[in-house]
């Protein structure tokens, strides 16, 4: 009498029937709606976790950046420091050597000032011996006594 099209018919109304008193399709939606949920949920924290990982990633790239200038500014204090320290070197160069000369110099002066009385001496030792020979030649008496005190008395005055 009914062909087999009409029960599949017949059953696949009572199946949905079934369902729809059991309340299947708002199961369904509910359990789609909380997969649905629960997607948006992840993809905002996602959306989250990938801000943080910006914010995170500008923070350590100004970190880097100051430690860069950091670096820069340590490099520039320890070449001035060093260029200080040369200029401090050959200035402390030059007072030695400076010092090193005026000594050389005062040491030549002392030395032909040194030559220069030594050179006196013997003329004077010299001249003496000279005026002591020619007055023992010449002056007897009296006159070489007084030449003598008067001698001794002017060699006095000299010395003092």
């Amino acid at each position: 009498m009914f062909e087999a099209e009409f029960w599949v018919a017949v059953a696949f109304v009572i199946f949905v029937g079934v369902l729809g008193y059991f309340q299947v399709h708002k199961r369904l939606v509910k359990s789609i709606d909380d997969r649905r949920d629960r997607i948006k949920a992840e993809l905002d924290e996602a959306r989250r976790l990938k801000v943080e990982a910006e914010a995170l990633f500008a923070t350590y790239q100004r970190k880097l950046q100051e430690a860069e200038h950091e670096a820069q500014a340590i490099i520039a204090g320890a070449k001035a420091e060093a260029e200080r320290l040369a200029a401090e070197a050959e200035t402390k160069i030059q007072e030695f050597v400076e010092r090193h000369t005026k000594m050389a110099e005062s040491k030549i002066s002392q030395a032909e000032a040194q030559a220069l009385a030594d050179v006196r001496s013997a003329a004077a030792e010299a001249a003496v011996a000279a005026a002591e020979r020619i007055l023992t030649h010449a002056v007897k008496g009296k006159v070489a006594d007084d030449l003598i005190v008067k001698g001794i008395a002017d060699l006095k005055g000299k010395l003092n």
